[in-house]
């Protein structure tokens, strides 16, 4: 199953970033759009990167907007320490390092799976700091969370023998699974090089410790999604298996005010709006984004 491409290569992609030292470890960085643009940080998901992004850049640039993207520890092109103990508090914390680093003061956040749990934790810490965010597919209610057979098995105690064993095809197999339209095979091979460059797809057990902080912050990470104050838009794919339209159907029962642009097609999306159908994710977002 094929379809146009719609990413640029990945090399492209990290050749227009940078890295920065956080904690000890460096992290991969962009900086896209005018300098005085209005700012606006894209968090990516698991277990892919910031290259997910590369799509909807553009448009948000065109549109005048000061973009941040990075790839968070242990994904990408950002370092990937093999025995840490990786936590959804810990890269909320990376993103304000960022931010400190490059002088954001407010800017407004897009989040996309594993980044709606970094999202909901950033907005836990200083809603006020967030002008605005945009939600993409995501775990954002840890009851409703649907992981497929393959994360479940990483999550469990065969994981650290299972992880090797994950190859391209094996990848490809689960990444069209969570998936309703067709991703180009180039996409593919770009996104595994992403997850598997220094041995990343080793350490799946360990991020999928996401899981488990989802259920412990569950009243915490719920409380900041539906009190923040601020614009909320929700970008929906509702043929995800994982967090689509079951999930939608809460958001729009305990956020009545949240504006929700449901990708229904036909064909619907799946799980990857951005890569799925980056037209429309990039014009809701230019429409909702863009001062």
């Amino acid at each position: 199953m094929t379809g146009e491409r719609v990413l640029p290569p990945l090399r492209a992609w990290t050749e227009g970033g940078s890295f920065q030292r956080i904690g000890g470890h460096r992290v991969f960085v962009r900086r896209d759009g005018p300098a005085d643009g209005a700012p606006v940080t894209l968090v990516h998901g698991f277990p892919t990167s910031s290259h997910d992004w590369a799509a909807v850049v553009p448009a948000l640039v065109a549109a005048g907007l000061r973009v941040t993207t990075l790839d968070l520890l242990g994904f990408g092109e950002s370092d990937k320490p093999r025995r840490h103990r990786y936590s959804v508090l810990e890269q909320a914390s990376l993103v304000e390092e960022v931010w400190r680093h490059h002088g954001t003061g407010t800017t407004a956040l897009v989040v996309h799976d594993y980044g709606v749990s970094v999202g909901q934790e950033l907005l836990a810490r200083d809603p006020a700091r967030i002008t605005r965010v945009a939600w993409l597919n995501g775990g954002l209610y840890p009851d409703l969370h649907r992981p497929v057979r393959v994360q479940r098995l990483l999550h469990g105690p065969l994981g650290p023998l299972l992880a090797p064993l994950t190859t391209r095809r094996r990848f490809a197999a689960t990444l069209r699974a969570v998936l309703a339209r067709p991703v180009h095979d180039e996409d593919v091979r770009d996104l595994w090089a992403a997850v598997s460059r220094a041995g990343g797809h080793r350490l799946a057990p360990r991020l999928l410790r996401y899981i488990d902080e989802r259920r412990l912050y569950a009243a915490r990470w719920a409380s900041a999604l539906e009190g923040f104050p601020g614009p909320a838009l929700f970008v929906w794919g509702p043929a995800d298996p994982i967090s689509g339209a079951h999930v939608l159907a809460r958001i729009r029962a305990r956020l009545p005010r949240a504006e929700v642009v449901e990708l229904a097609g036909p064909p619907a999306v799946g799980h990857y709006p951005q890569l799925e159908d980056p037209e429309a994710v990039s014009a809701a977002l230019t429409g909702f984004l863009a001062p």
